[in-house]
């Protein structure tokens, strides 16, 4: 695979991006991060906690239907533990989505109470809506405004400038658009990133990133390759022999009986993708 940690994301549409947070900071009473449920570490990005450290703080672990579910009950004890809200959801289904409203008036409850005392009790709740390119940010905002208010497409860096929408609860929300750090320096987190399509494929080795989706589901979830895919758990070896494999099972061949590798790699992405290896996480708290 190109060695993403060398690749350049836009670096001036973020840094204008990162102008624009500090900027609007001043105007919202807490922000609300979306990571995704399946790669939480590698979804968040620290340079925006450590630009939003001083603003109360909702971890939305979204994609959750995606997910391993006690992975996931394992990630929000670890976030409750950090001092965040968290909530996790489904935003293209909608599931959990209620919970939004209910877990920031928790989190800002007692601003909200000295607001009270100030006659502000119709005061909007404003909220900066943050997270990475296809982590299902304006998914989640059209969900929560009831209305296409925000443009949702499955592919990364849709959101390029702010924008203020109102929710049918009352919340006023600042879209952002979705960056990456301007380095993947986490040769590891890229990867992830690069697996749950925050990454476009098209800059992407295929079968090198394939080759690293076998690893790990060998290691962590071996019955769904033995289901999908026909490797045995106590299979030998990793990496691309492990996609050579997965072809052959498969059927997948080229003239004289070679492996197509290229083949079985999209395959074997668009079934982690879709969920049809079952719900799956990549990181562990």
């Amino acid at each position: 695979m190109e060695d993403m940690k060398d690749i350049q994301w836009f670096p001036g549409h973020m840094a204008k991006t990162r102008r624009q947070i500090a900027k609007s900071l001043p105007l919202v009473d807490a922000v609300a991060e979306l990571l995704d449920a399946r790669i939480p570490r590698a979804s968040h990005n620290p340079e925006l906690q450590q630009l939003t450290r001083r603003k109360p703080r909702l971890v939305i672990l979204n994609k959750a239907d995606m997910a391993d579910p006690d992975l996931t009950a394992r990630w929000m004890q670890y976030y409750k533990k950090e001092g965040c809200a968290v909530i996790t959801c489904d935003s293209k289904g909608g599931k959990g989505v209620k919970g939004f409203a209910p877990a920031l008036r928790e989190l800002l409850k007692s601003q909200l109470a000295k607001y009270a005392e100030k006659g502000m009790t119709g005061r909007p709740i404003r909220v900066m809506i943050l997270g990475i390119p296809n982590v299902g940010k304006s998914s989640l905002i059209n969900r929560l405004c009831g209305k296409n208010r925000a443009k949702a497409e499955d592919r990364a860096g849709v959101t390029r400038t702010q924008q203020w929408l109102r929710t049918a609860d009352g919340v006023e929300l600042l879209d952002t658009p979705g960056i990456l750090a301007p380095k993947l320096d986490d040769q590891e987190a890229a990867v992830r990133l690069a697996l749950t399509g925050a990454i476009r494929d098209d800059i992407l080795d295929t079968e090198a990133l394939a080759a690293r989706l076998l690893t790990l589901l060998h290691n962590e979830y071996p019955a769904a390759l033995a289901e999908r895919w026909k490797i045995a758990a106590d299979a030998e070896g990793d990496g691309f022999p492990l996609l050579e494999q997965a072809a052959k099972n498969r059927g997948m061949l080229l003239p004289g009986g070679v492996p197509n590798t290229e083949r079985a790699a999209i395959m074997l992405l668009d079934e982690f993708r879709g969920t049809k290896l079952g719900r799956i996480t990549l990181e562990k708290p």
